[in-house]
């Protein structure tokens, strides 16, 4: 009987979805939160942007938490607003906050990366801003987390799915997923910068890239996603990591419902 039991544990284990144990990981108050850890603004964004991309809501509301929880910066405020309208809030008061820290040159925040997600989060990004990230890609294709910064596949990847958000096509596009090849390990997995390992999330948002560019992602990046899977549903960081699995599983799940953040 011992035995039998161990099996059917395994089993159920192995069935375990990614968005189960995402889900799972809601806590008390509506936020999500590594286990052990106190719920996260972050992560619980990324959670809900996770499991809506897979046609899932969660357990319990999350957005008075999102509504309530402090504010780190515009990206923060920029994920803010798209995990709330992915719930189906209004998100007026706070896109109108957004559009405030938009500057002159079309740079919303302080960063390359704050731009990106600002283009993502609101409905209309601006001609301006369009033409900033347009501006700030690199000799390499890549864009980079500041101005002037070092380019990597993360930033690469919200770029260019924001650029697209936009309606950019064309050169751009094809220069930075040019990058993003450069960056990709033979096993199917992308590199945040060529001195990284290959790693689950810049795998899925190199795939995400591609989607919003309407190219067929490799197949062998969904392999690699795969071999990083484990028991439980979540997934490892990389084949050396296995830290953070609710916000790494939560940045996975858009990319294998293959949808872009936007």
């Amino acid at each position: 009987m011992g035995l039998k039991l161990a099996a059917v544990v395994a089993v159920a284990a192995l069935a375990a979805s990614p968005a189960d144990y995402v889900a799972a990981r809601q806590q008390s108050d509506g936020g999500f939160a590594e286990a052990g850890a106190r719920s996260d603004p972050a992560l619980t964004a990324w959670a809900v942007l996770g499991l809506t991309a897979v046609g899932r809501q969660p357990a319990r509301s999350p957005a008075p938490y999102l509504r309530e929880a402090p504010l780190a910066d515009t990206t923060d405020l920029a994920l803010r607003v798209l995990a709330l309208r992915a719930l189906g809030e209004d998100v007026g008061a706070l896109t109108a906050r957004l559009e405030r820290q938009r500057r002159r040159d079309g740079r919303i925040g302080p960063l390359v990366n704050s731009t990106a997600w600002a283009a993502l989060a609101l409905e209309k990004p601006g001609a301006a801003t369009l033409r900033y990230l347009v501006r700030a890609q690199h000799r390499s294709g890549g864009w980079s987390w500041f101005p002037r910064g070092a380019p990597d596949s993360n930033d690469t990847a919200a770029v260019i799915q924001a650029l697209r958000a936009g309606g950019v096509r064309g050169r751009p596009i094809r220069r930075g997923l040019a990058y993003v090849r450069r960056l990709t390990a033979a096993n199917g997995g992308v590199r945040l910068t060529s001195s990284r390992a290959p790693d689950a999330q810049s795998t899925a948002w190199a795939i995400q890239a591609y989607i919003a560019a309407g190219t067929k992602p490799p197949s062998a990046a969904f392999g690699f996603l795969r071999s990083l899977r484990r028991p439980d549903g979540s997934y490892r960081y990389s084949r050396r990591y296995a830290v953070t699995p609710a916000i790494v599983t939560a940045q996975v799940l858009p990319a294998l419902a293959r949808k872009p953040f936007r």
